[in-house]
């Protein structure tokens, strides 16, 4: 009888580390939010380097398209792992579909918005402004609601062609992106027509890592393994920016993105200066309870969540 009991043993474990071998096996692939730029450049260097074959798991890059963003691409599990911005996380977990968060790049955040005219956005209210069609204001429809601005939003998808032109009274811009672009192309910015978020009370954190609960849940080390393999390439772009964008402009020629090294050099400078938190000077690759906190109170007083989510909830899923 006890031999008969010790074979069973025998037997779920092997059973158990097949099925754990077989899990591992399996290829993540992995969705940055946008086209192939230097926001994603941790994850470029990741790649290029071989980290994801040192941690143990195979990883395949796919960007997003106009017909498949990248949290499209998630819930209907054609990726397993995306990049999302805090507020963004919060508006889909509300809306049913849950979420966690594996990895945390951003502490600080990037939002900017630009006004025509040098005039303070804060002085313009009910001004047309211009907002990204696939998502990322939540933070600056709450701030106008709050701050009774009242802006009048205007969609547009991927550059500042309606704002130069003069049909906005402003736009939204990333700090690391679109404010760049505005800069290239002739526009005058200074302190008085620039509002900075994350100087006036709306410091929020912006990109991190996420996963489905329900592919988390099965799939915890192999989770681990890949967040560890994509902090590692960003502290190696960190102490290797000019070799990072090297390996960032071979992605951005591979997809076919029109850009330049000058901007994606400014890009890659600005995002790691956003990776290092303001109170700590360090670069945490943590989501901060804080911020999680009161971005969910905004967007839930300002109804644009139904119930506030919390920080256990990104960390663990539950």
């Amino acid at each position: 009888m006890k031999r008969k009991i010790h074979l069973y043993i025998l037997l779920v474990a092997f059973f158990a580390t097949v099925q754990s071998a077989f899990s591992q096996d399996e290829t993540i692939v992995f969705t940055p939010q946008w086209t192939a730029q230097a926001q994603f450049a941790g994850y470029y260097v990741a790649e290029a380097k071989g980290f994801f074959s040192e941690a143990g798991v195979k990883v395949k890059m796919e960007h997003p398209s106009a017909t498949q963003p990248a949290i499209s691409r998630l819930c209907n599990n054609k990726s397993q792992a995306t990049t999302l911005q805090l507020c963004q996380a919060l508006e889909i977990i509300d809306g049913g579909t849950p979420l966690v968060n594996i990895l945390q790049t951003s502490m600080n955040n990037a939002m900017v918005i630009v006004s025509a005219h040098d005039k303070d956005p804060l002085t313009q209210k009910g001004a047309r402004v211009g907002i990204w069609s696939v998502g990322f204001g939540q933070l600056a429809i709450c701030m106008s609601i709050k701050d009774h601005l009242n802006y009048k939003w205007v969609r547009f998808a991927q550059n500042i062609n309606l704002f130069v032109s003069g049909a906005l009274d402003a736009t939204l811009a990333m700090s690391y992106n679109e404010y760049y672009q505005l800069l290239q192309a002739g526009m005058k910015i200074t302190d008085k027509n620039v509002y900075r978020f994350c100087d006036h009370g709306y410091n929020v954190q912006e990109d991190g890592v996420y996963m489905t609960r329900d592919y988390y849940e099965t799939h915890r080390e192999q989770a681990r393994r890949f967040a560890q393999a994509c902090k590692k390439g960003w502290e190696w772009t960190a102490r290797h920016p000019e070799e990072a964008l090297d390996i960032v402009m071979h992605y951005v020629e591979k997809e076919h993105v029109a850009t330049n090294k000058v901007m994606q050099r400014l890009m890659l400078k600005e995002v790691l200066r956003l990776q290092i938190d303001r109170e700590s000077k360090k670069r945490e690759f943590r989501l901060r309870p804080d911020m999680v906190q009161f971005a969910s109170r905004l967007m839930k007083d300002n109804k644009m969540l139904s119930r506030e989510i919390t920080y256990k909830e990104l960390i663990s899923g539950e």
